[in-house]
């Protein structure tokens, strides 16, 4: 029997699970999100199936908001099938927006990733090398799937139409409680928006006031490696910060904690690619005009690749690694 409220779901893809989490850690708030919707799909916290959302009517959802990348047919095929019952989908947290951490499995491919969890690991033990399959044929000749594995991961608006990004790893309770007013109101930004504030986390930031005129690095320093002042800017410091790239909204979260920004917010609507632009400001501050020196300082960054392109990598430029290329 129908409520007459708003119809809403949540669906989980390629992530860890901290956005379903954000929905739970809305504590008491969470009364009144469902006070004012009809939660009719939300798999990792009550028990709907499939059948019970291909038996809705398309678009009778008002929105679905879907956490997590695309990793595998069968979340293809969900995220298709909320698309065409719903009337809104949010992309919700980083998997979904950008790509997220699971994106950095662009950098490879199924053939290396499974050889690699399943034979060359120094943590499996698997005499049989054993794999899983998409199809086994049991002894009775009945037949059981798995989802197809895909060599590329694929944030949420490279599958389906998206209406809105809810940036965040994972969102903070404030983003979601006025993402959710919005909605219920009819108070949308236009199409495509990001539901966050559109300026760098530096403009934010308490530390700003800590950055000297012109920021000069000579060395590239680890948060482990020093004892990190809790009020000068990271950058000053030496510690590598993605403020200047990455859109602010996330209540400085990580920085009120004394470590440095990852990037999870993604990059102002400025921005196209938020990797590329962290390295055009990163290399501007570099003090040195010596090539080796630079390739030096180059040199102690670790990780590069996943430090510039850590939640982003799917919706860079680079988007992947050339499979040809990928051994």
């Amino acid at each position: 029997m129908s409520t007459g409220k708003p119809k809403v779901a949540f669906y989980w893809c390629a992530s860890c699970g901290g956005c379903e989490e954000a929905i739970v850690d809305l504590a008491e708030d969470i009364l009144k999100v469902t006070a004012a919707v009809d939660i009719v799909f939300w798999p990792v916290a009550l028990d709907f199936k499939k059948k019970d959302v291909e038996a809705m009517e398309d678009g009778s959802i008002a929105v679905s908001f879907i956490n997590g990348a695309v990793r595998l047919s069968e979340q293809e095929e969900m995220v298709n099938l909320l698309r065409r019952k719903s009337g809104l989908v949010v992309a919700f947290g980083s998997c979904a927006h950008l790509g997220g951490i699971p994106g950095l499995g662009n950098f490879w491919n199924k053939e290396t990733i499974f050889n690699y969890a399943y034979h060359a690991s120094p943590s499996t033990e698997n005499p049989n090398g054993t794999v899983p399959l998409e199809k086994t044929t049991l002894d009775d000749g009945k037949e059981l799937t798995l989802p197809k594995f895909y060599d590329t991961v694929y944030a949420l608006h490279q599958v389906i139409d998206v209406d809105y990004y809810l940036p965040g790893c994972a969102p903070p309770k404030h983003l979601i409680m006025n993402a959710v007013t919005a909605i219920l109101e009819g108070k949308l930004p236009p199409k495509g928006s990001v539901l966050s504030p559109n300026k760098s986390l530096c403009d934010d930031c308490d530390r700003n006031d800590s950055k000297p005129e012109k920021l000069a690095i000579t060395v590239i320093k680890r948060p482990w490696e020093v004892e990190m002042d809790n009020e000068t800017c990271f950058l000053a410091q030496g510690i590598i910060c993605m403020g200047p790239a990455t859109r602010t909204g996330c209540d400085e979260r990580c920085i009120k904690g004394n470590m440095p920004c990852r990037g999870c917010f993604g990059p102002t609507d400025q921005v196209y690619d938020q990797g590329a632009k962290f390295l055009a400001a990163f290399a501007s501050i570099l003090d040195t005009d010596d090539e080796a020196e630079m390739d030096k300082i180059i040199d102690t960054i670790h990780d590069p690749a996943g430090t510039f392109y850590r939640f982003s990598l799917p919706t860079s430029i680079l988007r992947r690694k050339r499979l040809e290329t990928v051994k």
